[in-house]
C-alpha cells in the first residue's frame, strides 16, 4: 500500500523539499502569493516545475501555528538498509553519523541539520526505540532529512560492524571516555561518529563495536549536552579540521 505524502510547514522546510527534488506540491496561505517573503520559494517552486496551490490558512494552521504562510507536501526519501552500507559507493575521506537511540524528533531534527551543514554523507539510525523522521523531524532539521542519505537499521552494533567492513574506523562519544577529542587527532579515510540517546548514552553493544571511544571536555557547570549540540562541536571541533575544510 503506497503512503500519502507527508506535509510540513515553514518556508525553510519548503524550500530544501524543493531543492531535494521530493517537492509535490506547495500550498500557500489565501492572499499571501504576492509577499515578499514567499518570493524565494514561489522562484524555488516554479524553477523546478512544482505547483503551487492557495489555500484557505486554516489548512495551514493544522500543521502548527509557526508554518510561515507556506507548506510542502513531499515524496519520503528511499531509506537504505544495513545489508545496503556493504554496498554504498562511500568516498575516501566519507564522514557517517549513527545515532543509537535518539528518541526526541527536534533533536532528530537538529542533529541531521548539524550533520548535513558539515558535509557528512549518511546517517544511520534505529528503527525501533528511536524517533522516525517523521514532519516535525524533518521541519526540525530544516529539511536536511531529505539531503542526507539515511540508514534505518535493527541493530545498530550489526551496523557498525558493516561500516568496518567496508574500511571505516568507528569513534563513540562517551562522556565517560579517559581520551579527550582535543587530545587525539580524527583519524583519515572512512570515518564514522557514533552518538548515543539522550538519557542513557551509547548502548553496551555499540559502545564494544566501536574503534575508539572520545569524550567531550565540559569545562562549564553542566554535565552534559544533548545530542545535536554534541554532534555539532565533535563534527566542527574534530571531524571536519582533519578534511583540511
Amino acid at each position: 500500500m503506497t503512503r500519502p505524502p507527508a506535509v510540513i510547514g515553514g518556508r525553510r522546510a519548503t524550500l530544501e523539499a524543493i531543492r531535494a527534488g521530493r517537492a509535490l506540491a506547495v500550498l500557500v496561505a489565501s492572499g499571501s502569493r504576492q509577499t515578499e517573503a514567499l518570493r524565494e520559494v514561489l522562484e524555488a517552486s516554479d524553477a523546478a516545475g512544482v505547483g503551487v496551490k492557495e489555500v484557505p490558512r486554516r489548512e495551514l494552521d493544522a500543521l502548527g501555528a509557526d508554518h510561515q504562510g507556506v507548506a510542502v507536501s513531499f515524496r519520503e526519501p528511499v531509506y537504505l538498509r544495513e545489508r545496503d552500507l556493504a554496498t554504498y559507493p562511500f568516498g575516501d575521506e566519507d564522514v557517517v553519523v549513527v545515532l543509537d537511540g535518539i528518541t526526541d524528533p527536534q533533536n532528530l531534527g537538529a542533529a541531521a541539520r548539524s550533520a548535513e551543514a558539515a558535509g557528512v554523507t549518511m546517517l544511520i539510525t534505529r528503527i525501533r526505540r528511536a524517533g522516525g523522521p517523521t514532519p516535525a523531524a524533518v521541519r526540525a532539521s530544516a529539511g536536511a532529512l531529505l539531503h542526507l542519505s539515511h540508514a534505518r537499521v535493527a541493530n545498530i552494533a550489526r551496523a557498525i560492524e558493516r561500516l568496518k567492513q567496508v574500511g571505516f574506523f568507528v569513534v563513540g562519544l562517551d562522556e565517560k571516555a579517559e581520551v579527550s577529542m582535543y587530545a587525539t587527532p580524527c583519524p583519515p579515510g572512512h570515518v564514522a561518529i557514533v552518538l548515543g540517546s539522550e538519557g542513557e548514552g551509547l548502548s553496551r553493544l555499540a559502545r564494544e563495536a566501536c574503534d575508539a571511544l572520545i569524550s567531550l571536555p565540559m569545562r562549564g557547570k553542566v554535565s552534559s549536552l544533548n545530542a545535536s549540540a554534541s554532534l555539532a562541536a565533535v563534527l566542527y571541533a574534530y571531524v571536519v579540521p582533519s578534511r583540511g575544510a
